[in-house]
């Protein structure tokens, strides 16, 4: 199994598409025009076009990620109106080669090639050996698993998201009582953990509180906390840092993560001013009777947006260290 080089590597979010341009196995990424907007285009095939007329050289291979299940050579992506065919893509590009991967399964990939300037420990970070997990917050909210198994890295990816969500407490209680669960009709977690989940859970902050807020979107609220660190604005982003934590620790609990936990995504870097460590990890910690396994496990954030497309090139570069099963999903 190979990638023909050059290789176009690109990351699509639920909001946008990000894309670089690897030249050889091992060069340094290369930039490949600005973010695209997923609702801008009917799908990647159009993102692609305008991609490609910009480069001076052709692509002969593509490595893409995509939030949304992946089946096979396709996707349906969970929260942007496109469903990505591999094999049509492949045909209308032009391309030698491609592969489709789950955006967190990416991520995934993309641990064992992190620099230590691209993260930031949230407490002590001591890497060990063991299950690894990677939590982002974006347009949805992202977990994946890494496992090394006979020498190569395998992923096992998940829709952790939509798992049930429930309140710790009264203050909880009360907030929960108020959050617009939408068309799905229930609290999962990124109903709150996710961009638009912040606006959400100040919303039933503020009326759980009997207090009035006219922010129109998560962009506004996070403006809003910088401009009044001890405003309300900012009371919901230090409330979404310790709900993340808490869930965070259930899914070490749940994978026995003893390889720590990073974290990803475009929401937690733009409001990590507002993450107190020490609550953190003490949420994170909070799953009796195992703290002493909790203390252990350490928790990071990637503070740079080029990881998961330097994990892809690495794929591209060396397939053979990557437990993917190729047969059924390159495109090919």
């Amino acid at each position: 199994m190979q990638f023909p080089f050059p290789v176009l590597v690109c990351d699509i979010g639920g909001t946008n598409a990000r894309f670089a341009f690897v030249p050889a196995p091992g060069a340094p990424l290369e930039a490949a025009g600005p973010h695209l907007k997923t609702k801008d285009f009917p799908g990647l095939e159009d993102a692609l076009a305008e991609v490609f007329a910009g480069l001076a050289v052709k692509p002969r291979s593509l490595i893409a990620c995509a939030a949304g299940p992946v089946s096979g050579r396709t996707v349906k992506m969970t929260n942007a109106d496109w469903r990505i065919d591999g094999l049509v893509v492949a045909a209308k590009a032009s391309l030698d080669q491609g592969l489709l991967l789950n955006d967190f399964e990416a991520q995934a990939f993309s641990l064992p090639v992190l620099e230590p300037a691209w993260v930031t420990p949230i407490g002590a970070f001591d890497q060990k050996p063991g299950v690894e997990l990677i939590v982002g917050l974006g347009t949805g909210l992202g977990v994946a698993a890494l496992i090394e198994t006979g020498n190569r890295h395998l992923v096992l990816p998940s829709e952790a998201g939509h798992m049930d969500f429930g309140p710790i407490g009264a203050e909880e209680e009360a907030l929960w009582r108020h959050l617009d669960t939408g068309a799905l009709g229930r609290v999962c977690v990124e109903t709150i953990l996710s961009g638009h989940g912040l606006l959400r859970l100040h919303l039933a902050r503020c009326a759980a509180a009997g207090k009035t807020t006219a922010l129109p979107s998560e962009i506004a609220l996070i403006e809003e906390a910088r401009a009044d660190p001890s405003g309300e604005a900012a009371r919901t982003l230090r409330l979404c840092w310790t709900l993340t934590g808490r869930f965070a620790g259930d899914l070490a609990l749940a994978f026995l993560a003893k390889g720590g936990v990073t974290f990803a995504g475009g929401v937690l870097p733009r409001i990590v001013d507002f993450c107190d460590p020490e609550d953190f990890r003490a949420a994170f910690e909070n799953k009796a009777a195992y703290g002493e396994m909790m203390r252990a496990i350490g928790t990071r954030l990637i503070v740079t947006e080029d990881a998961v497309l330097t994990g892809m090139a690495a794929i591209a570069a060396a397939p053979e260290n990557y437990a993917i099963d190729y047969a059924a999903r390159a495109w090919r």
